[in-house]
């Protein structure tokens, strides 16, 4: 049995993974939103057909996907030292987290763009909408509930990263589980951060169907 003191050690790296996911959630969906505007206007079936660009933006997005999160972490150290003054810590990982979720954010959203009936978009243009009045009015608001369901499944792959980030010192569940659990060869860490991780996952994911189910 865990006594109080480890619960309150299990609470407080929840609180160090919160804080992790929440963070870069909000940055990378920010962040992400670019390209995926540029990836959806410039597309060859887009509002501003480019393809040298488009395929260009689509290659560096495919690129950035493709690094596991443990080298990313390590790649970026220079540039997480820069903006949040250390490597290591809850606060240094909310930077490769970000950067790692830019892309897969980027992706989610146009996907969404992209699945917006084509027959909107041309009754928009023959009542005279500009560009910016069709990706308000019309792209933006159709690809709203998948745009959320994609940014639910951005929290839940962050939170398995976050837990990949204990493991260099970025604090959190996963920090708890790798040094309390495996490290000292007690399970009953593994089992209950696990378990908290599990809930949290569940939490977040019924959360996410109730509201895409209200706004679909």
């Amino acid at each position: 049995m865990l006594d109080q003191a480890m619960w309150a050690m299990i609470w407080k790296a929840f609180g160090q993974t919160l804080t992790m996911v929440l963070w870069s959630t909000f940055f990378s969906v920010i962040l992400g939103f670019i390209p995926a505007i540029l990836l959806t206007l410039t597309a060859p079936d887009g509002l501003r057909p480019n393809r040298p660009f488009y395929a260009v933006l689509s290659f560096i997005v495919n690129v950035f996907r493709s690094f596991p999160f443990i080298i990313l972490m390590v790649l970026v150290i220079p540039l997480t030292r820069a903006i949040a003054g250390k490597a290591i810590g809850t606060q240094a990982a909310i930077v490769p987290l970000t950067i790692s979720a830019i892309p897969f954010v980027a992706r989610v959203i146009e996907t969404s763009f992209r699945e917006v009936d084509p027959g909107l978009i041309e009754a928009a243009r023959s009542f005279g909408a500009s560009d910016s009045q069709i990706f308000l009015r019309v792209y933006l608001k159709e690809a709203f509930p998948g745009i959320l369901a994609g940014i639910i499944l951005t929290i839940i792959s962050l939170v398995g990263y976050s837990a990949m980030g204990g493991a260099i010192g970025a604090g959190g569940l996963g920090d708890v589980a790798i040094r309390k659990g495996y490290q000292a060869y007690k399970i009953e860490y593994l089992i209950a951060t696990s378990i908290v991780l599990i809930l949290f996952v569940q939490a977040v994911q019924s959360i996410g169907n109730w509201l895409h189910n209200k706004l679909s």
